[in-house]
């Protein structure tokens, strides 16, 4: 049992939750079973069908079929009538899910009121009203090339089969954002998660199963202890578009494969965000919510800022002002509604992110706060929210993607120079600016070469609203009408015209 703040005891159910969803059936996975585990406390929560790659090649059989032999892909009534059906399932689940979540991926659970789970589960309304309202047809009018008069006329199509790669940072979130517009546009979906999360992804499969109209096949969910598995999915000539959340490294590896069929890529990758602060800004403040967003989930979040831009002349200041405010938020249990910082997903990542602190220290950096495991915490993969001072943008800790609450705390020489340290960086995914002359904060707003951007604390995090990246942090947008559109087709008709 899982305690839950406000009402009854919660049961995880791990017999429930382990099965795969192929064809419509909930299966046993044919390499048998793995353990799932609790970031926060290293037990052992239960296990999850262990998928092999005769499974995902079923699966991927079923998706085909779906797509090509039913009438899925041609009836968006039905298709918004089948979201809004998966929308209320899982709202009559949500308690069971929102333990779930806190317990296998550590998050904090005032995060499952947001983009951990609530906000995720209002997609499926918004791209079932997306299904109905889209323009299928759009007109283009009547033309007369090479003499004849010719009606025009675009049409909208699914793509086909999609091969949908999440990671475990936000289970909810990537997977829904990939789940509802595909099936909203018409696809059917193969869908491999994390094996760090499976049950996030195999409770819904079990709901999808149950108690919706789904037809068999239209979806599928292949759990895995193989982190390679989702491979099949790139290189196998059935599938038509992949959609993968994770790595840039992996996020190329994915690109490379699916060449090989020409295949549609969708890809949404790594971030290291810079965080703005001008001159004219409050510097307590922007530091103090600097600070906050790289605590938040322990900074495993792709679009998290991590390097702090400060001006030079308020360095040390600014250093002090952020510590304080890292320093008062310890990584503590994420079932504490006050949580704010919960564990890293595993004991490999935490190894990952403190290999990152001693080369930190190596290249000349400063340790200010953090950089050690809780003392408070003998259990659980938790690490201090940690800030860096002293080092360059050059440096590799400032360059590269850590996924752990750490920040980097940089000088500035100005606006310009904000803007070119901002910029110098392989990822172009997010990043923030505080300041108070207007003109000044659209002159960053126009030179930092990022997807999204937030100005003096503003969120753009929606689901009527494209995310993406420039340079390596991916190809594409998720969510919104630009995420729609991802999963479609162009086709141009021509008919003489009367």
């Amino acid at each position: 049992m899982s305690s839950n703040p406000g009402g009854a005891p919660v049961a995880l159910r791990p017999t429930d939750s382990s099965a795969l969803l192929i064809d419509g059936k909930l299966l046993p996975g044919s390499g048998g079973v793995y353990e799932v585990l609790n970031p926060a406390t290293e037990e052992v929560l239960g296990h999850a069908a262990d998928a092999t790659p005769a499974d995902m090649d079923a699966a991927i059989a079923a998706a085909r079929r779906a797509f090509d032999e039913t009438t899925w892909s041609r009836d968006p009534a039905f298709r918004a009538r089948c979201l809004r059906q998966l929308h209320q399932a899982l709202l009559g689940h949500l308690e069971e899910l929102r333990e779930i979540t806190i317990a296998e991926v550590g998050a904090p659970r005032f995060l499952t009121s947001g983009p951990q789970l609530e906000t995720p589960i209002a997609y499926f309304e918004y791209f079932a009203e997306l299904a109905e309202s889209y323009a299928w047809r759009q007109d283009l009018g009547v033309a007369a090339p090479m003499g004849m008069k010719t009606q025009r006329y675009v049409l909208k199509e699914a793509v086909g089969v999609v091969g949908a790669i999440t990671p475990w940072n936000f289970p909810h979130q990537i997977n829904f954002a990939k789940i509802a517009p595909a099936l909203a546009a018409g696809n059917t979906l193969v869908l491999k998660p994390a094996p760090d999360t499976p049950w996030c992804a195999a409770l819904v499969g079990k709901i999808i199963a149950e108690e919706t109209d789904i037809p068999a096949g239209v979806i599928n969910i292949v759990t895995s202890s193989n982190h390679t598995l989702g491979a099949q999915l790139s290189t196998d000539s059935r599938v038509d578009l992949v959609s993968f959340t994770g790595s840039t490294t992996t996020g190329k590896a994915v690109m490379v494969a699916a060449a090989e069929t020409l295949k549609k890529v969708f890809l949404e990758l790594g971030g290291k965000s810079a965080f703005i602060v001008l001159d004219d800004a409050d510097l307590a403040g922007s530091c103090g919510i600097a600070a906050f967003t790289v605590c938040t989930h322990a900074g495993q979040g792709c679009a998290i800022t991590t390097r702090l831009l400060v001006p030079r002349a308020r360095y040390e200041e600014a250093v002090k002002a952020t510590a304080d405010t890292l320093a008062s938020l310890a990584a503590g249990d994420p079932n504490d509604p006050g949580t704010i910082c919960g564990p890293l997903i595993s004991a490999r990542q935490r190894a990952r992110v403190e290999e990152y602190l001693r080369l930190a220290e190596e290249e000349g950096g400063t340790i200010v706060v953090g950089g050690g495991r809780p003392k408070n915490q003998e259990r659980g993969f938790f690490l201090e929210p940690t800030l860096i001072s002293g080092l360059d943008n050059d440096s590799r800790v400032a360059q590269e993607e850590i996924f752990g609450p750490v920040l980097v705390i940089l000088p500035h020489d100005g606006d310009e120079d904000a803007i070119r340290i901002a910029n110098d960086s392989p990822y172009g995914l997010s990043g923030s600016v505080c300041g108070t002359d207007p003109a000044r904060i659209q002159r960053v707003i126009e030179g930092v070469r990022t997807g999204t951007l937030s100005v003096n604390g503003g969120i753009w995090y929606s689901e009527d609203a494209p995310f993406g990246g420039y340079k390596q942090s991916g190809i594409g947008r998720e969510m919104g009408i630009a995420g729609f559109e991802e999963y479609l087709e162009t086709k141009l008709v021509a008919e003489p015209a009367s």
